[in-house]
Formats: C-alpha cells, sequence, structure tokens
C-alpha cells in the first residue's frame, strides 16, 4: 500500500518545510529533514514489486547516501560536517548516475545534445563564481559538479519528470555552493535549499517508479 508512505512523506515534508521557514534553528527542523529520506525510500519500496530490480535497488542506495548526507554532519564540527555532507551526496549522485546509465540513449545525451549547454553553463557559471574562496577545495567542487551534472543529464533517460528532477537537485546544492562558497543568499534561503531538494528527490523516485511499472506491464505480457 503506497498510500500510507505518500501522506507520511507529504506530512513530513511540510511540517519540514513550514519550520524552514518560521523556525529554522529549532528542533523541529533538523528532526524532520532527517525523517525525509527514509520516508520516501518507504514511498518507493510500497510502490514497486517486492522481487526489486537493478534500477529501484540502486535509487534506495542513492536515497540511503542521500540520509547519511543530512544526518551526520549534525554530529560533527561545522568543516568537518560539511565534508562528510559533500562526501554522501557525492556518493548519492555517483549512484544515481549508475542506476540512470543504461538509459542514456533515451536521454539528452543522444536525442538532444543541444540541450547539454544549458547544464554545462551552469557549472562552469558555479565555478566561476565560488573558485576564488573554494581555495583547496576548488578541485572536489569541480568533481563534485561534474557528477551532479551527469546524474542530471542522464535523469533525463527516464523522461521528462526524472529530467525536472535531476534539475533541481542540480538547483538545491547550486545554492549550497553559492551560500558556502560566495556569500550569495536569497531570503529564507534554507528554504529554497530544501524545496529544490524535496521536489527534486521526489521526481526522481517518481520515475522510477513509473519506469519500473512500465517494466513489469511488459514482462506481464
Amino acid at each position: 500500500m503506497v498510500r500510507p508512505a505518500l501522506v507520511a512523506f507529504a506530512a513530513v515534508s511540510a511540517v519540514h518545510l513550514g519550520a524552514q521557514l518560521v523556525d529554522p534553528d529549532g528542533t523541529i527542523a533538523p528532526l524532520t529533514q532527517v525523517l525525509l529520506m527514509p520516508v520516501l525510500a518507504w514511498v518507493l519500496v510500497s510502490a514497486v514489486p517486492s522481487t526489486r530490480p537493478r534500477l529501484v535497488k540502486l535509487t534506495l542506495l542513492a536515497l540511503g547516501f542521500s540520509w547519511l548526507g543530512d544526518t551526520l554532519p549534525r554530529f560533527a564540527s561545522e568543516d568537518a560536517g560539511f565534508l562528510l555532507m559533500v562526501g554522501f551526496f557525492l556518493l548519492a549522485q555517483l549512484t544515481y548516475a549508475v542506476a540512470f546509465l543504461p538509459y542514456w540513449r533515451a536521454s539528452i545525451v543522444r536525442r538532444s545534445p543541444i540541450l547539454l549547454l544549458p547544464y554545462a553553463a551552469g557549472l562552469a557559471r558555479l565555478v566561476a563564481v565560488t573558485h576564488v574562496r573554494a581555495g583547496s577545495l576548488l578541485v572536489p567542487l569541480i568533481f563534485y559538479g561534474l557528477a551532479l551534472g551527469t546524474m542530471a543529464v542522464l535523469a533525463t533517460g527516464l523522461g521528462w519528470v526524472a529530467g525536472i528532477g535531476g534539475a533541481l537537485f542540480f538547483v538545491s546544492d547550486s545554492l549550497i555552493a553559492l551560500r558556502a562558497f560566495a556569500d550569495v543568499t536569497l531570503p529564507a534561503h534554507g528554504f529554497w535549499v530544501i524545496l529544490t531538494y524535496i521536489v527534486g528527490q521526489t521526481l526522481l523516485v517518481l520515475a522510477v517508479v513509473r519506469v519500473q511499472g512500465g517494466a513489469a506491464l511488459k514482462r506481464a505480457r
């Protein structure tokens, strides 16, 4: 039954987003943030057959790495916590990229290579804005950006829902980098970071469910 999982995820997301707006430094925001990815994983597990293929298993692993990136930095110093966050989200991006790689022929890499330009331009602009303060972290930052961009591009192979999800994930992490390395902040910056993160991850999971549902229907025929 997927409905209870969807209801739980919607509730946790709403409470967390509300806390980000009202009291981002309180106790509710961090508590609900560490619940987001486990509940989203519950949605995925509830929506697919008990025998789960490679795509679903890798997506669950990516959600697990994302959860570690959300959770473990809270138990470390600020600098160590940032590195933990980046490290685990790098693993999440690489896992997503491996999961989506078999679908690359349906992605913009094959179908519309011209659409690669906005991703390249976005990454180049991000590096240009952040490189001065990145210092020794510049090379890891570029590598992370390439992994993030690769994930977002390959996600388009699962359809437009995943494509938007990957793009929003790109935006979310870009907002984090802009705040950390360029002192660029939006009003309610944390809210926009987490909103694009939640919607991006949700769309990726929904796309995986759709693709897997279609594959299951073909097998049944």
